[in-house]
């Protein structure tokens, strides 16, 4: 898997990761969550799907076999804003956006390769 794969699921992985509103800290976006990552300008990867863990409002990336985890950091705020830093060596992505109850979107932005793109994400489980 390519270093703009790495990034864009740990981005995708990131921006999914978020909050909630009305119920104890972030309790209703903990789960699983499967993340498309799509690319509108730049030349990172088109588009993939990557999987993602949320509990309490803090995100982890769940790596595919065969590749190695980037480093997600930030928050999923307690009315689902996403604001994620995703590194892998020495590039950074941004994500940011919003999870509403089993969906959630957003953008990402790879400064470094002059990529950016858009991210949906949908829940597939309650389990971190």
């Amino acid at each position: 898997m390519t270093l703009t794969k790495h990034l864009a699921a740990a981005i995708g992985l990131g921006t999914i990761l978020i909050g909630s509103a009305g119920a104890a800290p972030a309790s209703r976006h903990d789960g699983t969550w499967s993340v498309r990552m799509v690319t509108d300008s730049g030349t990172c990867d088109s588009s993939d799907t990557y999987s993602i863990a949320v509990e309490n409002g803090s995100v982890r990336y769940i790596p595919a076999p065969g590749s190695s985890p980037a480093v997600v950091s930030g928050r999923i705020g307690p009315d689902g804003t996403v604001d994620l830093d995703i590194r892998r060596s020495i590039a950074k992505a941004d994500a940011s956006g919003r999870l509403n109850g089993k969906a959630g979107s957003g953008t990402w932005q790879l400064a470094m390769l002059g990529c950016s793109g858009r991210w949906t994400a949908q829940k597939h489980s309650n389990n971190a």
